[in-house]
C-alpha cells in the first residue's frame, strides 16, 4: 500500500517532487528557461529606457530631481503593488494569457511615452509600463521554476540575468537611438514590445499544455520544520535585506548618470557607458549567485552579497573617476548575487505559493526602488547628488541581519 499510493496519486502533498525531477535534462524545458530569460531581457530593456532618458526629459520639460523621482515612483509603485496579488491569484488559478496581455500594456506605455508632451502624461505612460511589469514577473518566475528540473537557483538566476542584461543594454540603445534624435524615437522600442508579445504568447502555449504536470498545490506541506512565527520572522528579515539592496540600487539606476556628470563633468553619453558597466556587472553577479546558492547554500550567498559589499559602497563617494568605475563594477557584481538566493530561499520557506512569493519580492524590489528614487531625488535637490551617495553607502551594513535567518534542510 505504501508503495502504490504515490504512483496512483501524482503530485500529492506527501509526494510533491517526482514530476519536476523527471525533466531536468529535457531540451524543451531548457528552451523554455531560455525563452523566459529572453522575455525578461526584453521586458527590462524597455523598463530601463525610462531612467536612461531622465536627463533628456529633465532638460526638455524643466523637471526637478523631485519630479524625476516621482516618475520612478509611479513606475515602481504600479509595478510593485499588483505583483503579490497577481502571484496569489495565479497560484490558485493559473492563466497563461496573463503574460502576453501584460506585454500589451507595456507596448501601450512605450508608444505613449514617445508621443506625450506633459509631465502628467509621462507619469501615466510610466504607470502603464509598470502595470505590464507587475503581470510579467510572478508568472514568468513561476514558469522558470517549473521548467527547472529541480535546479531552482540556476533557473531563477537565469531568469534574473535575462532581466539584468536587458537593463544593461537599454541605456546603450537609449544613448544611440533616443538621446541624439529625440523623444519620438522611443517609438522604435515598440517593435521590441511587439516581439515580446509574440514570444510570451508562445511561452504561454507551452505553459498551458504542461501546467498539469508541474502544478504545485497551495496546500503543499512544508518540510523545513520551522514554526509559522519563525518563517514570518525570516520573511521580515529578507524584506529588510531587499530594502537595503534596492534603496542603494535606486541611487545607481536613477541618479548615477547625474552623479558622474556633476562630480566629473562627463557628457551624457559617457555617463551612460559607466551606467552600462555597472548594470553589466549586476547581470553577471545575478547569474553566478543562483548556481552558487544551489551548491553552498542560499544563506551564505545572501550574507556575503549584502554585508560583503559595504566596504566598497562606503569607499565610493571618495574615489576619483577611475576608481569610481572600478568600485561600481565590484558593487554591482556582489550586490546583485543576492536576489535569486533571496527569492528561492523564501519560496522554500513557504512552499505551494511560488507565484505569490515571487510577486511579493519582485514587488518589494520595485516598491523600495521607487520610494528610494523619490526620496533620494528630494535629498539631491536639498543637499546635492554627492550627498546622496555618501548617505546611501551605509545601507549595506543592514546585511548583518542575515545572521537571523534560519537554516533549513534544503541547503538554505
Amino acid at each position: 500500500m505504501a508503495v502504490t499510493r504515490p504512483a496512483t496519486v501524482p503530485a500529492t502533498d506527501t509526494q510533491p517532487v517526482p514530476a519536476p525531477q523527471s525533466t531536468p535534462s529535457s531540451p524543451l524545458v531548457m528552451r523554455i528557461i531560455g525563452a523566459v530569460a529572453l522575455a525578461h531581457l526584453l521586458n527590462d530593456l524597455i523598463q530601463s529606457i525610462l531612467p536612461s532618458i531622465y536627463p533628456m526629459l529633465k532638460a526638455s520639460y524643466g523637471l526637478s530631481f523631485t519630479q524625476v523621482g516621482l516618475i520612478t515612483l509611479t513606475f515602481q509603485v504600479t509595478a510593485s503593488l499588483l505583483q503579490p496579488w497577481v502571484g496569489y491569484y495565479t497560484d490558485r488559478h493559473p492563466n497563461p494569457l496573463v503574460l502576453p496581455v501584460g506585454s500589451l500594456c507595456i507596448l501601450g506605455g512605450v508608444m505613449m511615452l514617445a508621443t506625450v508632451g506633459s509631465f502628467s502624461l509621462i507619469l501615466l505612460a510610466a504607470g502603464l509600463i509598470g502595470i505590464g511589469s507587475s503581470t510579467f514577473h510572478p508568472e514568468a518566475s513561476r514558469i522558470a521554476r517549473l521548467a527547472s528540473g529541480g535546479r531552482f537557483g540556476l533557473a531563477q538566476s537565469s531568469f534574473q540575468v535575462g532581466g539584468n542584461s536587458g537593463s544593461a543594454i537599454g541605456p546603450l540603445l537609449a544613448a544611440a537611438i533616443i538621446i541624439p534624435f529625440g523623444q519620438g524615437h522611443i517609438a522604435w522600442f515598440g517593435l521590441v514590445a511587439l516581439f515580446s508579445v509574440g514570444l510570451l504568447y508562445a511561452i504561454s502555449r507551452w505553459y498551458k499544455t504542461h501546467l498539469a504536470l508541474f502544478k504545485i498545490k497551495a496546500g503543499q506541506a512544508a518540510t523545513h520544520g520551522l514554526s509559522k512565527r519563525r518563517v514570518t520572522g525570516a520573511l521580515v528579515v529578507l524584506a529588510l535585506l531587499v530594502f537595503s539592496k534596492y534603496f542603494y540600487m535606486a541611487s545607481f539606476t536613477s541618479y548615477f548618470t547625474f552623479y558622474l556628470i556633476d562630480k566629473f563633468q562627463l557628457t551624457v553619453a559617457s555617463s551612460q557607458l559607466h551606467l552600462f558597466m555597472f548594470l553589466a556587472a549586476v547581470a553577471a553577479g545575478t547569474f553566478f549567485g543562483g548556481p552558487i546558492g544551489d551548491r553552498i547554500g542560499r544563506k551564505a550567498v545572501i550574507w556575503f552579497s549584502i554585508l560583503g559589499v559595504a566596504p566598497f559602497t562606503i569607499a565610493l563617494p571618495y574615489a576619483d573617476l577611475f576608481w569610481t568605475s572600478v568600485l561600481s563594477v565590484i558593487i554591482g557584481f556582489i550586490l546583485a548575487s543576492a536576489f535569486s538566493a533571496i527569492v528561492v530561499y523564501a519560496q522554500e520557506l513557504v512552499p505551494g505559493n511560488v507565484g505569490m512569493i515571487a510577486g511579493i519580492f519582485f514587488g518589494l524590489m520595485f516598491g523600495f526602488g521607487g520610494i528610494g528614487a523619490a526620496l533620494l531625488g528630494h535629498l539631491a535637490d536639498l543637499h546635492g547628488i554627492v550627498y546622496v551617495y555618501t548617505l546611501c553607502s551605509y545601507l549595506p551594513l543592514l546585511g548583518i541581519l542575515a545572521i537571523l535567518l534560519p537554516r533549513t534542510p534544503k541547503r538554505c
